[in-house]
This record gives structure tokens, C-alpha cells and sequence, in this order.
């Protein structure tokens, strides 16, 4: 349980960061950018690897570029999930994806030590 609290604080700390980079995301609040965090860890936990094993193909094929799609596709189902986050388009959730997995990677390898 501890494992899935930490994976949401660091994917709310990217969000964080992701709505000063990326033109196109937007939250109302704080509590919602806090639970969106946790949200986005609950989906990587359970969807994103089943996404994974269904997309395996298309992941090889493109030498592993499809899973910033999955990513994206993650932060656009956590704005679909969430009433008062809004991704305005692909690219949003893009960035924000690519935002949100270097703040997860850093915050999990100083989490570890």
C-alpha cells in the first residue's frame, strides 16, 4: 500500500511540474492534482501492464516508442476519470507522460536507496 501512496505522490509531483512545461493541462485545484497523482499510480499498477501485454507486437515493432503511447494514453484516462483535470490534446498528454515518467524514475531511484 505504501508502494502504490509513494507511485501517486511522485506521478503528482510530475503532474505538478507538467502544468508549468505543457501547454494544454490543466486542474482546478490541488486536491485534484493530489488524487489525479494516485489515480495515475492505481492505472500503471492494473492497466498499463495488461495495455503492455496486448500491445507487445506494436511495442517491439517500434523498438519500444509505442509505451509513450500507452503513457499517454494513461494520463488521458485519468483525465477522462477525473472531474477537474483536462487534457486538451495528444500532445498535451504526451508531454505530460514524458514529464510525469522522468519525475516517477528520479523519485523511485531515491526512494530505493
Amino acid at each position: 500500500m505504501n508502494h502504490l501512496l509513494m507511485r501517486g505522490a511522485f506521478a503528482a509531483i510530475g503532474f505538478w511540474l507538467a502544468t508549468y512545461f505543457v501547454t494544454g493541462l490543466h486542474f482546478e485545484d490541488a486536491t485534484t492534482l493530489f488524487v489525479a497523482g494516485l489515480t495515475l499510480g492505481l492505472m500503471n499498477a492494473v492497466v498499463r501492464p495488461l495495455l503492455i501485454v496486448l500491445t507487445l507486437p506494436l511495442t517491439v515493432l517500434s523498438l519500444g516508442f509505442f509505451l509513450l503511447v500507452i503513457n499517454a494514453a494513461m494520463v488521458g484516462l485519468v483525465a477522462w476519470l477525473m472531474h477537474g483535470m483536462t487534457v486538451d490534446s495528444f500532445g498535451a498528454a504526451l508531454g505530460t507522460a514524458i514529464i510525469v515518467s522522468i519525475v516517477s524514475w528520479i523519485g523511485g531511484a531515491f526512494a530505493r536507496k
